[in-house]
C-alpha cells in the first residue's frame, strides 16, 4: 500500500505536471496518506518492539525469581546442615561424658563388690574353720502353709528351695518332708551361710517362709564391726535379689513351671 501511494505521488508530482492544476492537490493528498501510513507502520513497529521487550523483561524477572528462590533454598539447606552438624557434635560430646561417668561409677561399684566378695570369702573361711572345730554343720527347719493334697507344696519345690537358699552359700542337704506337708530340713556348709538365710529369706510373698534353727545356731553378739558391716551390705543385696525373684514368679506360675518340669 505504501509503495503504491509513493509511486502514484511521484506520477502526480507538480514538476512532472506543470500544466495540470489538479496535480498539486492530488500530490498533497497522496503525501498526507503516505505520511499517515508511515506513522501507522512506525507505531506498529514500535508497539511490536515494546511487546518483545516487555516479554523479555517478564522472562528475566521470572528467571531472577527462580534464581533467588534456588539461592535461598541452598542457603537454608546449608544453615540446617550446619545446625545438624553442631547438634550431632553436642550429642556425641554429651554421650562421651555420660559413658565416662557410667564407666567411673561401674568401676567404683565393681571395686566395692570385689571388696565385699573378698571379705565374704574370708568370713566363710573363718566359719568353715569354726565349723570344723565344732565338728558340726548348721541345720535349719523350714515351714510354710500347704494343704495336705497339694502335690506342688504350694510352690515350694526342691528346686525352688535350692534356688533361693543357694544365694547365701553352699547347701549341703535339703530334705522335704513327705509325711508332713509344708516342712523341710536344710543343712548348710557354714554358719554364716545359714545365718544369712535365717535373717534375710522370706520365700514367696503370698506364702511366707518361716525358718528356725535345729543345730549350729550362732551365739549372740559375737560378730565384729567389720563382719557386721559386711553382713548389712550382703543382707541388703540378698533381700533385693530375693524380693525380685519372689515378685517375678507368682505361686500360680510356679505351679505351672513345676507341672511342665
Amino acid at each position: 500500500m505504501k509503495n503504491a501511494c509513493r509511486q502514484k505521488a511521484l506520477e502526480c508530482h507538480p514538476d512532472k505536471n506543470p500544466d495540470n492544476p489538479k496535480a498539486v492537490k492530488l500530490f498533497h493528498q497522496l503525501s498526507q496518506a503516505l505520511e499517515g501510513l508511515t506513522e501507522a507502520a512506525a507505531k506498529a513497529a514500535y508497539d511490536k518492539i515494546r511487546k518483545v521487550k516487555k516479554r523479555a523483561a517478564e522472562r528475566n524477572q521470572k528467571l531472577e525469581c527462580k534464581r533467588n528462590k534456588v539461592k535461598l533454598d541452598l542457603e537454608a539447606h546449608e544453615r540446617e546442615a550446619q545446625l545438624n552438624e553442631a547438634e550431632e557434635i553436642k550429642i556425641a560430646k554429651n554421650l562421651d561424658e555420660v559413658i565416662a561417668r557410667l564407666r567411673e561409677k561401674g568401676s567404683i561399684r565393681l571395686e566395692e563388690q570385689q571388696r565385699l566378695v573378698k571379705e565374704q570369702i574370708l568370713l566363710e573361711r573363718d566359719d568353715v574353720r569354726t565349723d570344723s572345730v565344732n565338728n558340726s554343720t548348721p541345720k535349719q527347719k523350714l515351714k510354710w502353709k500347704c494343704k495336705k493334697d497339694d502335690e506342688s507344696n504350694d510352690g515350694y519345690s526342691h528346686e525352688y528351695l535350692l534356688s533361693i537358699l543357694n544365694k547365701y552359700g553352699e547347701v549341703l542337704n535339703l530334705l522335704i518332708s513327705r509325711k508332713k506337708k509344708g516342712s523341710a530340713n536344710v543343712e548348710f556348709s557354714s554358719t554364716k551361710t545359714a545365718e544369712l538365710a535365717f535373717k534375710n529369706e522370706t520365700g514367696l510373698t503370698s506364702n511366707p517362709l518361716k525358718i528356725s534353727w535345729l543345730e549350729g545356731s550362732p551365739p549372740p553378739n559375737t560378730s565384729n564391726p567389720a563382719s557386721s558391716s559386711l553382713e548389712t551390705s550382703s543382707s541388703n543385696l540378698f533381700q533385693n535379689t530375693a524380693r525380685t525373684e519372689r515378685d517375678s514368679e507368682s505361686p500360680v506360675m510356679m505351679r505351672m513351671r513345676l507341672a511342665a518340669e
